[in-house]
C-alpha cells in the first residue's frame, strides 16, 4: 500500500472515530443546561489567563463561522455567562470574559461531560493508549516539523 492510500486509510479512520465519539458525547451531553457550542466556549475561555480572550482568538479555538461565534457569545452575554469588554490595547478589538456564572455552569457540566468522555474513550482505550493517541493527535495538530 502506497503512503499516499495509509495517509487516507488513517484519516478515514480518525474522522470516523471522531464522528462516532462526538454522537455519543451529544446524546450524553446535559443540554438542558447548556449547547455543546456554548459548553466550547466557556471550556475555552476557562483555559485562558484571567478568563479571557480576544473575539478574533476564540474564534481560532472553535469550529464554527465567525458570525456564528459572535452571535453565540451575544446569548451567553444574554444569559450573563460572559461579558464583553473592549481590548484596551485595541480599541477596535473585543475581549470576551468569562463570568463567575459562567464558570460555575461551565464546572457543573463540565463533571458530566468528563464522566461521558471516561466512559466512550476511557473505556475503549488503556492507559498507554490513551497517551498514545494524545501523542499522536498533537503531532497532528501541529503539523510536520519541517
Amino acid at each position: 500500500m502506497s503512503d499516499k492510500a495509509l495517509a487516507v486509510d488513517a484519516w478515514e479512520a480518525l474522522f470516523r472515530a471522531q464522528v462516532s465519539v462526538l454522537r455519543q458525547l451529544n446524546v450524553e451531553f446535559p443540554t438542558d443546561l447548556l449547547s455543546f457550542n456554548e459548553y466550547d466556549v466557556l471550556f475555552n475561555l476557562s483555559r485562558q489567563p484571567g478568563r479571557k480572550l480576544r473575539l478574533r482568538d476564540l474564534n481560532r479555538h472553535l469550529l464554527l463561522t465567525q458570525p456564528s461565534v459572535s452571535r453565540l457569545v451575544d446569548r451567553l452575554v444574554d444569559q450573563k455567562l460572559v461579558v464583553k469588554e473592549s481590548d484596551p490595547g485595541d480599541g477596535r478589538g473585543t475581549i470576551v470574559c468569562l463570568t463567575d456564572a459562567g464558570h460555575e455552569l461551565f464546572r457543573r457540566v463540565a463533571v458530566v461531560h468528563a464522566e461521558s468522555i471516561a466512559r466512550r474513550v476511557g473505556g475503549a482505550l488503556d492507559a498507554a493508549e490513551l497517551q498514545q493517541l494524545t501523542a499522536l493527535t498533537d503531532k497532528l495538530r501541529l503539523g510536520p516539523t519541517s
